[in-house]
């Protein structure tokens, strides 16, 4: 079979030549071509040899073809819809002949990377979020992995199909019941809650629906508000703590004069009566006179499932009349054409009963800040001060509370020593005095002094890989590209 696919192979390809050839001769001898150029052959671009295609292994050609008859991708997809296809994934779906056959290489990380971190302090736990294998890890909080060893095992995983939880970075532990609240990002549009004792593959206690790209969350438990961050487009959305399916936002903070651009963190001061709020930068303007509150929900397709789901029935927003130019975020807000801006990270400030499209009380900005993608944040009520996980500069930043305008950090903790690298989340524990950092960029949860400061070695470490394995950081990759100068794979998250 191999030897007639080579044969066969061989004559396409000379077949091929051929016709090219005599197009060439055709078009040469054709109406007008006498007044063609001569073709100059000597230094131009031209075909030197022909050779049949390698094969690349023992299992078959290098190119396998869908079947004459098949049809395209949007030909197979309608006729899935209309139900006159194979199923997906018999072994009658032609799409088998290209998606069953394994790869030659896989580049991926197959250890954790800690995006979010919290604590159970009736449990005594350190719970950490795993964005990379789509996993919520549960530890002791005096668990330390000693250089010579792998790893340090979890108490608890969840984790798996059931469970909905995918990119999920956002973390909050209910201390009255270890509740845990995951957030997930990019794909998921859902905030899922699983009880303390839930373990493995198992479906949410509770889900909401949340807008897209949903990122960091902060829970008042005083008025029972739930607070999540949405990166784009940039808003703050206030729920019901109880809040469940489609439940909508109480109130809404989104707007030209909000200044957010790209929100990560969030942080509550319930004392003060203040919102903390982590901005990468990435900004929009949008047209005047539109409802902040409107258009919330995903614009995703509604009624796509994966395999085993349940259908989604959460019904569209209905689309909004604008200008083709104008990039749709619903019928509240839309994009002014061309309104996509680059501005300098920051932390803005608001207070905690704002709602609608409001301007920051104060805002943290400026070279003297060294924000750098700041990702979560934590404040501390007792001693006022705001911890910044700051993803882009390998370290953690700590501000006072009442901070304003291009200052310097008041604690920067930083260096080859404190192993912090790539810090997506800080956690404060009050009552040990401690401070806890999940590191995207080693796989590693560190834990230091609560008043730490500088190039200092942490207290513990929890680790998930192998010393110095490198942490590939691949999430969500969007597109690949081979860099043939460098003989390199670009990857863009």
């Amino acid at each position: 079979m191999k030897n007639k696919n080579r044969k066969t192979s061989q004559l396409f390809i000379a077949a091929f030549s051929l016709l090219l050839i005599a197009g060439v001769l055709i078009a040469l001898s054709g109406p007008g071509a006498s007044d063609i150029a001569p073709i100059k052959l000597a230094g131009g671009p031209r075909l030197v040899s022909i050779d049949a295609l390698p094969e690349l292994n023992a299992d078959g050609p290098m190119c396998q073809f869908v079947p004459a008859g098949a049809g395209s991708e949007q030909a197979l997809m309608a006729m899935y819809q209309a139900g006159g296809a194979p199923a997906r994934g018999a072994a009658s779906d032609p799409r088998n002949l290209i998606r069953d056959r394994a790869p030659l290489r896989v580049i991926k990380d197959p250890y954790p990377t800690y995006s979010a971190v919290a604590m159970d302090f009736k449990n005594e736990e350190i719970v950490l979020l795993d964005e990379n294998l789509f996993q919520i890890l549960s530890y002791d909080r005096t668990a330390n992995t000693p250089p010579q060893a792998t790893m340090t095992e979890p108490k608890r995983v969840l984790g798996g199909h059931h469970t909905k939880i995918e990119f999920n970075c956002g973390l909050y532990i209910d201390q009255k019941n270890g509740d845990i609240y995951a957030v997930n990002n990019d794909t998921l549009d859902t905030l899922v809650i699983f009880n303390r004792e839930a373990k493995g593959d198992v479906p949410p206690t509770r889900e909401l629906s949340t807008p897209h790209r949903t990122y960091g969350i902060a829970v008042d438990e005083t008025k029972e508000e739930m607070y999540l961050t949405v990166q784009d487009s940039p808003m703050i959305v206030v729920y019901n703590k109880s809040a469940a399916g489609q439940d909508q936002p109480k109130r809404v903070i989104r707007g030209n004069k909000t200044q957010m651009a790209d929100v990560h963190g969030i942080a509550l001061d319930t004392k003060g009566g203040w919102i903390f709020v982590a901005n990468y930068g990435n900004g929009a303007l949008y047209e005047e006179g539109g409802d902040p509150t409107a258009g919330l929900l995903s614009n995703r397709p509604r009624g796509a499932t994966r395999p085993g789901d349940q259908p989604n029935t959460v019904a569209a927003a209905p689309a909004a009349a604008a200008p083709a130019a104008n990039f749709d975020d619903g019928p509240g807000m839309r994009r002014k054409p061309g309104s996509g801006y680059f501005t300098q990270p920051s932390i803005t400030v608001y207070r905690i009963t704002d709602s609608g499209d409001v301007a920051p009380v104060r805002t943290i900005q400026g070279p003297k800040t060294k924000l750098n993608w700041p990702a979560h944040i934590f404040f501390d009520e007792e001693r006022n001060d705001l911890y910044i996980a700051n993803d882009g500069g390998h370290n953690v930043l700590v501000f006072k509370g009442d901070a304003n305008g291009d200052v310097a950090p008041s604690r920067v903790i930083a260096g080859p020593k404190s192993n912090v690298k790539n810090p997506t989340g800080v956690f404060v524990d009050p009552r040990n005095k401690e401070i806890v950092v999940s590191n995207m960029g080693n796989h590693m949860a560190t834990v230091y002094p609560i008043d730490a400061n500088g190039d200092v070695a942490p207290l513990r470490i929890i680790r998930g890989a192998p010393l110095d394995t490198p942490a590939l950081q691949i999430g969500n990759p969007g597109a690949v590209a081979y860099d043939t100068k460098r003989d390199e794979i670009l990857v863009p998250n």
